[in-house]
């Protein structure tokens, strides 16, 4: 079972043709339950097959996404509400400290930070 113990999850999303693509990502779980956040730029392609297919996979995995654990079904949404959004961040703040500070200031600096996307999942079963 993915914690927030573990520093990356192996995101996989389907593509219109059937296939998947799986990207790792940061992620913070929402206190003790099985919902998790993530963030990634508003316009990237995991963004936009999540659109279309709410239904992923996610595993546990290294910084290169090598997998490390198995297979879990899941149900993403795009977050947008105002709420959500910093019930999100101070998640991932809170796990991730100083690193994704640093990346947040850089963010803004280059004016990429208004145009993130926040995307909560939540795991359906534990194996696909």
């Amino acid at each position: 079972m993915i914690s927030d113990k573990e520093k990356y999850v192996n995101l996989s999303t389907q593509k219109k043709d059937g296939s998947f693509i799986n990207t790792p990502v940061w992620f913070a779980q929402e206190g003790d339950t099985n919902s998790f956040y993530i963030f990634s730029a508003g316009e990237a392609g995991k963004v936009k097959r999540i659109r279309n297919f709410s239904s992923v996979k996610v595993a546990i995995c290294d910084v290169r996404g090598n997998l490390e654990g198995e297979w879990n079904s899941a149900q993403a949404e795009l977050i947008d509400d105002e709420e959500s959004v910093i019930r999100a961040y101070r998640y991932l703040h809170k796990k991730y400290g100083l690193t994704i500070k640093v990346y947040d200031f850089f963010s803004k600096l280059f004016g990429k930070y208004n145009q993130r996307q926040l995307i909560k999942f939540k795991i359906q079963d534990s194996k696909n």
